[in-house]
């Protein structure tokens, strides 16, 4: 696998090809994908399969992308709603 770069936020991360988002942001220590409305916690990847709703987040301009499912790509832009 090589490695590639992803921008998070504003932030230019590391990743390996062939890693899913969600696999690439807690490999960087950025699990926190979004807050709970009611409470304000941090939220993260539930299921890692695509199930629930956890880890939407927004690809390359496209809201509501599954963290989980989606590969990384070098260039790719992702931004949570932490």
């Amino acid at each position: 696998m090589s490695a590639i770069v992803i921008t998070v936020d504003g932030d230019r991360l590391p990743a390996r090809a062939g890693m899913t988002v969600a696999a690439a942001l807690i490999a960087a220590d950025r699990p926190e994908l979004r807050r709970s409305p009611r409470a304000g916690t941090p939220r993260g990847v539930h299921c890692g399969m695509g199930h629930c709703f956890e880890c939407l987040v927004t690809i390359d301009g496209t809201p509501d992308r599954r963290a989980c499912l989606v590969e990384v790509s070098d260039g790719m832009t992702v931004e949570t709603s932490r």
